[in-house]
């Protein structure tokens, strides 16, 4: 137990600090995850609203396999980019693999899915609330899309967060195609792992206690903004 507690005040003084190699690991991390999250956002919303609300052949697919894929396993999309990226790979010549743009390829392909899902779901029932509305002023899906897009800011921002929150959790998949290297491609999760198997838990504590705080944060900031919009609106 006293190690335990020697551990986490090793953590905070780092943290408190404001450690070099930590600050560098937290900076390149969030870096890396929010370009996933708005590379991801420019391509799941659009396609989540166009799935609510056009009808055409392969949609159904396309909903269950944006479903299914909310569950997809990182390492599997992990070595699906280093298949991609690597020499032998249709990519390989751009020389992507192992650096920061493959790791954010690999985020955006877990998170879109889940953005995608749930932002699919979110104008499908805005859709159905306002359709008759929106059809009066001469508004078909189509030209509805932007006024619904934000009419469900607050829910979609909700869907944002949970995209992320599984990139900024994420391990597996940017291992592989990152290759957790120092100063390059090792972020918070990778260098947890890591600086655990080594025996350094003060590093490692360090960064989960950021990772932790930071989720919180985002989280917390995103219902406080979300709260008080909707007061104002009431």
């Amino acid at each position: 137990m006293q190690d335990l507690w020697e551990a986490f005040a090793a953590a905070g003084a780092l943290v408190w600090s404001l450690d070099r190699d930590l600050v560098a690991i937290v900076t390149r991390s969030l870096t890396i995850t929010l370009t996933a999250l708005a590379v991801s956002a420019l391509i799941s919303l659009p396609l989540g609203a166009a799935l609510a609300l056009f009808r055409f052949p392969g949609r159904t697919v396309i909903v269950v396999a944006l479903n299914a894929f909310m569950g997809l396993p990182p390492v599997v999309v992990g070595l699906f980019v280093y298949l991609l990226l690597s020499r032998a790979g249709p990519l390989g010549t751009l020389g992507l693999l192992f650096t920061p743009t493959a790791m954010v390829i690999a985020q955006v392909l877990l998170i879109t899915p889940i953005v995608a899902a749930l932002t699919q779901q979110t104008i499908h029932d805005l859709w159905q609330e306002y359709r008759d509305q929106l059809r009066s002023f001469g508004a078909g899906p189509g030209r509805a899309i932007p006024t619904l897009l934000w009419e469900g800011r607050f829910s979609l921002l909700t869907a944002l967060l949970a995209g992320f929150g599984r990139a900024s959790a994420e391990v597996g998949a940017v291992m592989i195609v990152g290759g957790n290297i120092d100063h390059v491609t090792r972020v918070m999760t990778t260098a947890i792992a890591l600086e655990t198997s080594r025996g350094n838990l003060a590093l490692a504590l360090g960064l989960g206690l950021i990772l932790i705080a930071l989720s919180t944060g985002i989280a917390g900031t995103a219902y406080v903004l979300t709260d008080m919009a909707r007061r104002r609106g009431a």
